[in-house]
């Protein structure tokens, strides 16, 4: 029996396949290779070059290799990008996750892992927000996901699927022993932008918004390291291989930094003073965004082992500092 991890060669998902190689699970991946590496693959997991939206490819990998379990991490991410293309993400985030679960049923698979994000919560009202805090996403990025999170709400209820949800904060980080990190062609997420700039592989980076009403006028987010966020990945399948209901949970530390918080760990940890330039708003950022993360803790008996932000940071700098030597 061999899980499948679409999004397998990104830079989550790659942490996802490590982490199951290392249980001694046997793994394939689906990835369209469009923002993910091959190399990120290792050799002792099934590599299938694909499109996840392709009916036809995701059966055959799903009825050859045995597959008894889905995590699915494919997907387009940018939230910017998602209000520039809209229909590219409903396309790539929400048609393509119908495809695969309805593949999904069809091979009787019983067990559904899902990539989904703090984006589904907008601006929130509160913060830290919880689970059942009101769903009000404020991009397409955000929107579809919360569509697939319905889209496999009652798929999972019509056919007895399992599944667990689980909603990003602000990933970053890298495997502390240096096999995988975020390798994606020009990058958005924060600190890996800040830690390109410190290796020199930017000139320097842009700080977008300085008028929000948070403590130093810059967006506030929850970042959590990604070996963090797989281990709850990995506790999830345990749940559902135990018989355990089905659950939707946030991933975070419970605690936020500011961007300019995050941009001066980065110079302080990396020791370079790299240029900042201050820019106007992007669409579709929300002011500040943190998670209530008591659930996934109680549900899952997860224990984050990386919840520190200079250690996120030195994680991702020596990632970077590999990727340019």
């Amino acid at each position: 029996m061999s899980v499948l991890v679409t999004g397998g060669a990104g830079f989550i998902g790659s942490h996802m396949v490590l982490a199951l190689l290392d249980a001694g699970e046997k793994v394939v991946v689906i990835d369209d290779l469009s923002t993910g590496k091959r190399n990120a693959v290792p050799q002792s997991a099934k590599l299938v070059v694909g499109d996840v939206g392709d009916a036809a490819l995701v059966e055959k990998v799903l009825r050859e290799h045995d597959i008894e379990a889905v995590t699915h991490f494919a997907a387009k991410v940018v939230v910017p990008d998602s209000v520039a293309d809209p229909l590219g993400y409903y396309q790539a985030n929400t048609a393509k996750t119908i495809v695969l679960l309805a593949a999904v049923v069809r091979a009787g698979i019983k067990r559904f892992v899902f990539s989904s994000t703090a984006a589904v919560y907008g601006n929130p009202d509160t913060n830290p927000v919880e689970e059942d805090a009101r769903l009000k996403p404020e991009s397409p990025y955000g929107t579809s996901k919360l569509m697939s999170e319905w889209i496999l709400r009652d798929t999972a209820a019509a056919h007895g699927l399992s599944a667990v949800v689980l909603r990003y904060f602000n990933v970053a980080g890298a495997d502390p022993g240096g096999r995988a990190g975020q390798s994606t062609p020009d990058a958005t997420h924060l600190i890996k932008v800040a830690c390109e700039a410190a290796v020199g592989k930017r000139k320097g980076m842009q700080i977008f918004g300085t008028d929000y009403a948070t403590p130093d006028g810059t967006c506030v987010r929850d970042y959590i390291h990604v070996s963090d966020l797989i281990n709850a990945h990995v506790a999830a399948l345990r749940h559902l291989r135990k018989g355990g209901e089905n659950l939707t949970l946030n991933c975070g530390y419970g605690r936020g930094y500011s961007v300019r918080e995050v941009v001066d760990a980065v110079k302080r940890v990396s020791g370079v003073d790299f240029p900042v330039t201050l820019s106007p708003r992007r669409p579709g950022d929300a002011e500040a965004v943190v998670a209530r993360a008591d659930r996934v803790r109680a549900k899952l008996g997860w224990q984050p082992k990386f919840d520190d932000l200079t250690t996120i940071v030195t994680h991702a700098l020596a990632w970077e500092r590999k990727l340019v030597r």
